[in-house]
């Protein structure tokens, strides 16, 4: 195993939650001594500066979906480094498989972290399905996409896998606007389906009780229409003194390390890391009932879980954060501890390295 190659692919790093898990696993697997390289097909990003000395690393500026400069590129490079396994994370699927064609001898583990993708109907389910004939393993980040691979994809060699959290860059130098103790913290990337705006209209509801305690938003802002909307309601409720936007930052521990409570108010997940990285830096959380979240929090033993697109039940949990400290410091510990058992990247590494072997 440690002689053969494995290439994580994925689109882009920009700092999104399957971004951040493919570079903590290249990273990890190279720590192995496992011959380890990441390879981004459209564009660079941020994260690239999180690799650590002995990663093989590959652009590809690929410019349409079927790129031929590309594939041969990539196939030059897999046979260069004896790379014997693409681990594809999502939409990079199509990539691989287009590898697979010209070069049938490499494997292919598609890493799923999609929630929606249970709800595919129609040409795109149709295109998944078939290409993942030609899949040597799935790998789903929570149970529903799992059932969903065995059950609808009728995959045999499908599982389920849990992310793992890393703190890996140590910069410190985003610095939190806001009373020390009073910052409610949300790391997602401005999409629609991280639904910001349920956590803003929560707290826009206990906001005259609370005037101290502010937000802070981490995450890519793609100035599109949603973006606008967050900053508008911002300027109609006048929290341009409460709430704040710092776009996209890698220093995620100095971040976390200065809030108070992590929040994540989203319609859909797998199993989002932001989650786990709340529960690095110990902070209490409350989180929407989507995906995982909820079992990561042992069913609201060791946080709070709302329901989604309830602005109602949100502000409430927050309110309770706000009212009792002790409360904040119990879950945040029991968090913390959760995920140290549950979600190592020892676990992870040694279930990653089975599959691939299988």
């Amino acid at each position: 195993m440690h002689k053969i190659g494995v290439i994580q692919l994925i689109d882009s790093l920009d700092a999104g939650g399957a971004e951040v898990l493919a570079v903590n696993i290249v990273n990890a697997l190279g720590d192995e001594g496992i011959n380890s390289h990441l390879c981004t097909t459209r564009k660079e990003g941020v994260l690239k500066n999180n690799f650590k000395e002995n990663i093989g690393f590959l652009f590809l500026e690929r410019k349409k979906s079927i790129d031929f400069s590309a594939i041969i590129r990539f196939k030059k490079y897999l046979k260069k480094n004896n790379i014997g396994i693409i681990h594809a994370h999502t939409t990079s699927y199509f990539f691989a498989f287009c590898v697979k064609i010209i070069y049938p001898k490499v494997k292919i583990i598609w890493h799923n972290h999609t929630g929606n993708y249970v709800n595919l109907k129609g040409f795109k389910f149709f295109i998944i399905k078939f290409m993942s004939l030609f899949f040597d393993g799935i790998i789903n980040v929570n149970e529903e996409l799992n059932i969903w691979a065995k059950n609808e994809l009728k995959h045999k060699k499908s599982i389920k896998l849990d992310n793992f959290p890393q703190f890996i860059n140590k910069n410190k130098t985003t610095q939190l606007l806001g009373k020390e103790n009073k910052r409610i913290v949300i790391l997602a990337s401005l999409r629609e389906v991280k639904d910001h705006l349920n956590l803003l209209e929560s707290f826009n509801k206990i906001h005259s009780k609370y005037t101290d305690w502010t937000i802070h938003i981490i995450g890519k802002d793609f100035n599109d229409n949603y973006s606008k909307k967050i900053k508008q309601f911002i300027l109609e409720k006048s929290l341009e003194n409460s709430v704040f936007l710092y776009g996209l930052c890698l220093d995620i521990e100095n971040i976390l390390n200065q809030a108070t409570i992590g929040a994540l108010s989203s319609k859909s997940e797998g199993l989002p890391v932001s989650l786990l990285e709340y529960g690095l830096a110990k902070l209490p959380v409350v989180v929407t009932n989507v995906g995982e979240c909820n079992k990561v929090i042992e069913n609201g033993k060791s946080g709070i879980v709302v329901d989604k697109e309830n602005s109602l039940e949100l502000a409430e949990a927050l309110e309770e954060y706000i009212l009792s400290g002790d409360k904040r410091n119990i879950y945040g510990e029991l968090h913390h501890k959760n995920v140290q058992i549950k979600y190592s990247q020892k676990h992870f590494i040694t279930q990653l390295i089975k599959i691939y072997t299988l």
